[in-house]
């Protein structure tokens, strides 16, 4: 393995030293992050111990760009310290996979095109982001044709084919093999618009999202070939800077189309966030409401929101709580939240942030809608050009709501998460060709 990489790497250095307008790097990304869970992602019940691991993703980037060419290759594992035996002749633990491959094109004034598996990530990520805070990150297999231009307009147009594998007879997606293709990642095919403009002290995006699910119902024991159901996601985001430190963001959506072949969706979000930053520290006041339902759909729709791909750890709290593997087609949410980063150094900084969540729709089995008060602390400390250490506190204070929202009776008093991670990306090489003289 390692002569091959060597000799991957002479071969690239040898075709690209005869022009001179290419770039070549090799970079890594090593995060190994520590974690101490007591209620993250769910309450537990009393008497419950506490989990505690080591997950790192060690990540190997491979990135080419020419004048009119760029391509980027990614691999990485993720795993968890100890998963595989330390004699073990090969990781059979399935942690190694390809993060990225894709391929660009510059063509015309403006015009790029941009082909393979990529992270797709789109104004604050709330409905397409990387999610990077995930060992794993998300990826797509997607074709982008993309253009801007020197005012600041921007628009991407993207398009994602799906299948389990090679065929040679229908184009049947089940990507489980379970008979059930409805999950909200795994979709068929996508089509999506961004486009986007920048001024001087105003910026907007629209996004619009076609997603299609493979019909699966079985019918007396057998699994039909049923065509497609169709859903979109669509909206606004825009930021308005109107003074000096002052900045205001706002997000609306919304979601329509058919969420099985029976039952209709219709559902919003929206979003906004001020945030005042006189000097090192910026102060931030914000609410998000994300519609839900009450009734599962048994009225032949579904109103619940669910922001389909984006970088949901980011919102509603850093433990997990909403809308990361769960809170789908449920009662929604409404957050309220106040937040503080303070700069205590040229290389450090502190954030506290503290959310107020409640239900936007009726629980079933209480009146009250309170769910909880959530507070994250995030220390952040540069250690190096290349080396950043992070250090993280959660805290749930879960209400009555919460316990029969998620099932769990007789809930810990005590809800916490910890962690700590080291984020290490070094440039291994940099290298282009010099002018010839």
């Amino acid at each position: 393995m390692k002569k091959t990489l060597q000799l991957v790497i002479c071969t690239l250095l040898l075709c690209i030293s005869t022009i001179t307008s290419q770039e070549l790097s090799i970079d890594a990304d090593i995060r190994p992050r520590a974690e101490y869970l007591r209620g993250f992602g769910n309450l537990v019940p009393s008497g419950v111990d506490a989990a505690i691991f080591v997950q790192q993703r060690s990540r190997l980037k491979f990135g080419y760009k020419a004048d009119k060419f760029a391509a980027y290759v990614s691999v990485q594992d993720v795993s968890v310290w100890g998963d595989t035996p330390q004699i073990a002749a090969a990781d059979n633990n399935n942690s190694f996979s390809l993060a990225q491959a894709w391929i660009d094109f510059k063509f015309g004034k403006g015009w790029s095109t941009k082909l393979g598996r990529q992270a797709l990530s789109y104004d604050d990520q709330r409905i397409l982001g990387g999610l990077d805070w995930a060992m794993q990150g998300r990826f797509h297999d997607a074709a982008l044709v993309r253009y801007k231009n020197d005012s600041g307009f921007k628009l991407d147009l993207g398009f994602s084919f799906n299948q389990n594998g090679l065929s040679r007879i229908n184009t049947l997606f089940d990507p489980n093999n379970d008979g059930n293709a409805r999950a909200v990642f795994d979709y068929k095919g996508m089509a999506y618009a961004w486009l986007h403009k920048d001024w001087a002290k105003f910026s907007g995006s629209f996004l619009f999202v076609n997603n299609s699910y493979q019909n699966l119902d079985p019918v007396d024991g057998q699994t039909p070939i049923d065509g497609t159901v169709n859903r979109q996601t669509f909206g606004t985001h825009l930021v308005a800077k109107p003074a000096n430190g002052l900045k205001i963001a706002v997000n609306l959506y919304g979601q329509t189309g058919k969420f099985t072949e029976t039952v209709d969706l219709s559902a919003y979000n929206a979003a906004l966030e001020v945030t005042y930053k006189p000097g090192k520290t910026l102060f931030g006041l914000g609410g998000e409401i994300l519609s839900g339902d009450d009734n599962g759909g048994t009225d032949g729709e579904i109103k619940s929101f669910f922001p389909i791909f984006g970088t949901n750890h980011k919102f509603n709290g850093y433990m997990d709580y909403f809308f990361v593997g769960n809170h789908a087609n449920s009662v929604g949410l409404q957050d309220l939240y106040a937040k503080a980063v303070i700069k205590t150094g040229k290389t450090n900084s502190f954030l506290a942030k503290l959310h107020y969540f409640s239900a936007a729709e009726d629980i079933a089995g209480t009146d009250d809608k309170y769910l909880g008060t959530e507070l994250d602390l995030v220390f952040t400390q540069k250690i190096l050009s290349f080396a950043t250490l992070k250090i993280g506190y959660s805290q749930m204070f879960a209400g009555e709501s919460m316990e029969v929202l998620k099932g769990v009776t007789d809930s810990s008093g005590l809800q916490n998460w910890g962690w700590a991670m080291l984020v290490v990306k070094p440039n291994f090489l940099k290298w282009s060709p010099k002018p010839v003289e």
